[in-house]
């Protein structure tokens, strides 16, 4: 599903090297460190919103290296799922519109019956003609994995789902995301500075 090799990044004069990963078809992985470390830049080179430059990326037995800027947006917004630190939702647009656009902008069909799925599924179905400015941070936090899971992705990329969180939230969100990649059938991949989450996975890298 994912494999990486002799993967670098330079940052001007600094260089990350990341470990190879393999990651197969519906396992998951926490990547773990302290900031500056480069979890979440091996997260967007993952998701080829950054391009590598030295080594290999594989994704759905696709190098995403060898793809032009057009062609990786396209594959990228059939297969990954992104769950951002910021939900980067357009306020002014209802919580349905911002599902519509996720396909639309990925050049996929929308599909309204999926978004109510979604929304009965993520608990936020009563919320679907609220603007986004209306709703709690948890329930936005809802509507961002939802948007994420748009275009059943066979990849879910989380940045720090959980580093705001109490105790009972931080549980709240990880059993959500490991639930919602199960039932999508997803890889789920977390890049984290969160401690509390080292139980919770058994594939681990520490940055």
């Amino acid at each position: 599903m994912i494999s990486t090799s002799g993967l670098t990044y330079a940052y001007n004069e600094k260089i990350l090297a990341f470990p190879d990963l393999k990651i197969e078809s519906g396992n998951h992985l926490l990547l773990l460190g302290e900031s500056g470390s480069g979890k979440t830049t091996l997260l967007h080179l993952l998701g080829g919103l950054l391009r590598s430059q030295k080594g290999s990326i594989k994704v759905a037995n696709t190098d995403v290296q060898n793809l032009t800027q057009s062609e990786l947006d396209s594959f990228r917004g059939r297969h990954i799922g992104f769950i951002f630190q910021k939900n980067h939702l357009i306020s002014a647009l209802t919580v349905f519109q911002n599902l519509m656009l996720a396909p639309f902008l990925s050049h996929q069909p929308q599909n309204p019956n999926w978004i109510e799925q979604l929304l009965e599924k993520l608990s936020i179905a009563e919320k679907r003609n609220s603007q986004i400015k209306e709703l709690s941070h948890g329930q936005a936090q809802r509507v961002a994995i939802a948007r994420a899971l748009m275009n059943k992705p066979q990849i879910l990329l989380a940045d720090e789902p959980t580093s705001a969180l109490d105790d009972t939230n931080c549980n709240r969100v990880i059993d959500l995301l490991l639930e919602v990649a199960s039932w999508n059938q997803s890889s789920l991949v977390i890049a984290t500075h969160d401690q509390r989450l080292k139980n919770r996975f058994q594939n681990q890298i520490l940055l």
